[in-house]
């Protein structure tokens, strides 16, 4: 298929009235996919009400359909809609971080959703984004939006709309395009359902964050294993990966640049990804720089479109420097640990 590229400035008034904006919103009525900017990164949207939608949304991503997907709204009472009760904690999370980077987990009404969207389960995962093109365009469709990132299944999320082009160009209707994203991981999924509220996906709102407004809050053990299977959208299969096979290395710069000359002597073209404080450090075929370790948010927004920098080189290895399991490095190292497929190597 011919996919349209629609350009829209977000700074825009009126973005829900905006031409662009009235068409990409028409072919979601239309059940077609469009793919969407929001804080995190770019969705591909459909129709969370219509099977024949959602199943585009699968068949564009190449992704498993026993993964459920995040539906989008841009007003707090279309909730009442889709969920059989919000919870207390869940209210006070939704007054703090909506609209936002945070996807609550409810119990769902039957009936309502595609059960395609859902995955067949009983609960279903929601947030309101803070992208005001995302927001407009929600509320032009007058529908609830399912919306996985925009990119093909295991490779890097999107952050900027010709990430999006270069993965589903021919595959979408349509793509907008309105600007880079600005967090640059995913939402963080936190499940709402149970006794106490539990992290399945850390992402763009951090544990700490979430407990200073609600006392306690668990982390499902899946994260840190390799062996239990994930509960969060997004999160079954293997994710994030460049096409060179990538190694998180817990250790010293020195220790990763033996590394490298141990790769080199092979013949083979490395690449590293690393901060700005040790770019200038590393001797690499390739030196990709994601942030500043001391702006751990700036790696976060920069994270996925190194790793996509690497495609673009011939480079046979790559290693990456690690960082520490707080604040969003909780949520860096997760995207890190899942797109080097839990190959980590550690310094003695």
């Amino acid at each position: 298929m011919d996919t349209s590229y629609f350009k829209v400035d977000k700074n825009v008034d009126n973005l829900s009235t905006y031409p662009q904006i009235i068409e990409a919103a028409d072919r979601l009525v239309k059940n077609e996919v469009v793919a969407f900017p929001t804080e995190t990164v770019y969705g591909l949207g459909g129709n969370a009400k219509s099977d024949a939608a959602v199943r585009k949304i699968f068949a564009a991503k190449g992704r498993p359909s026993d993964n459920p997907l995040i539906i989008h709204i841009s007003e707090l009472q279309q909730i009442k809609e889709f969920v059989v009760e919000v919870p207390q904690t869940a209210e006070l999370l939704m007054e703090k971080f909506w609209p936002g980077p945070l996807t609550i987990i409810f119990q769902k009404k039957a009936g309502v959703l595609s059960e395609l969207a859902t995955a067949g389960l009983s609960t279903v995962a929601i947030r309101m984004p803070e992208h005001p093109v995302a927001l407009a365009l929600i509320q032009a469709s007058g529908l609830p939006i399912a919306a996985p990132s925009a990119n093909r299944s295991g490779r890097p999320s999107p952050t900027t709309a010709e990430h999006v082009w270069e993965d589903l160009n021919g595959k979408v209707s349509a793509i907008v395009d309105g600007g880079s994203t600005g967090i640059g991981v995913e939402s963080t999924v936190l499940d709402c359902t149970g006794d106490i509220p539990q992290i399945l996906r850390p992402g763009g709102v951090t544990k700490e964050q979430l407990e200073a407004e609600i006392g306690l809050v668990k982390v499902d053990p899946a994260l840190a294993s390799q062996d239990k299977a994930p509960k969060s959208p997004g999160m079954k299969y293997t994710h994030y990966a460049p096409d060179a096979p990538l190694y998180l290395v817990k250790g010293s710069r020195e220790y990763i640049q033996q590394l490298i000359f141990e790769k080199k002597r092979e013949g083979l073209k490395v690449g590293v990804l690393t901060t700005v404080e040790n770019r200038d450090y590393y001797e690499s075929d390739i030196v990709q720089v994601c942030g500043q370790r001391s702006r751990l948010e700036t790696v976060a927004s920069g994270l996925y479109d190194a790793l996509r920098s690497f495609n673009k080189s011939d480079v046979n290895i790559i290693f990456s420097e690690a960082f520490v399991h707080e604040g969003v490095g909780e949520a860096i190292m997760n995207r890190l640990l899942k797109a080097a497929g839990h190959k980590v190597i550690t310094e003695n």
